[in-house]
């Protein structure tokens, strides 16, 4: 039987996955938590196979907590139970280590499908979220860690002197990023560029 445990702030959420996986008997809960405090401090004695995650917590990032799981616990698998559904998100969401990614709008067989293909190995989308990556887009902007650093020390109002020495590149070198940065999200100066990766959560 796999081993669940649940992340989500909102209780009422959880609760009802609880009764979900425990009444279709693909596995059993072991531990819910609310924030990632009590998650963190949970884990190692939960020892799931599964951990429910839910992106958008209010007190710290979903996004580095998967990372910081499966840094921890590479053998847990994450899957993702959100109402986010924006390309760069999911993205990141993979690339941190995720198996999976579901929407909460998503049916009760989903995530229950969703559940057992994480917890065999393999990776899971939603309809949704498959649709979305697959789908060509010029609006799917995608960004490395390095170009998402530096994004972030501009929205700062660091100058490229300032970025240079805490990132340890050449002030070139941050120009040259900047400049692509511009161009590949399509903004005529910094102020547009700050605009445009708030509106598409890039930082």
């Amino acid at each position: 039987m796999i081993k669940i445990a649940i992340l989500d702030d909102h209780k009422i959420l959880s609760e009802g996955l609880c009764r979900l996986i425990t009444d279709s008997g693909v596995g059993t809960v072991v531990g819910m938590a609310n924030s990632i405090a009590e998650s963190r401090q949970s884990l190692v004695f939960w020892k799931p196979d599964v951990l429910l995650l839910d992106v958008g917590l209010p007190e710290e990032s979903g996004l580095d907590y998967c990372r910081e799981v499966k840094e921890n616990f590479p053998e847990i698998k994450v899957l993702a139970l959100t109402t986010h559904n924006e390309y760069a998100i999911v993205r990141q969401m993979l690339d941190n280590g995720a198996s999976g990614y579901l929407i909460k709008n998503a049916m009760a067989d989903e995530v229950l499908a969703g559940i057992e293909a994480v917890a065999a190995g393999k990776i899971f989308l939603s309809h949704e979220i498959d649709l979305l990556m697959k789908r060509p887009s010029k609006k799917n902007i995608w960004l490395t860690d390095r170009e998402r650093v530096l994004l972030r020390l501009i929205s700062e109002g660091l100058t490229n002197g300032e970025i240079a020495d805490q990132i340890f590149l050449s002030p070139e070198t941050i120009k040259g990023y900047r400049k692509n940065l511009l161009l590949k999200l399509g903004a005529k100066n910094t102020a547009v560029l700050v605009k445009i990766a708030i509106e598409k959560k890039l930082i």
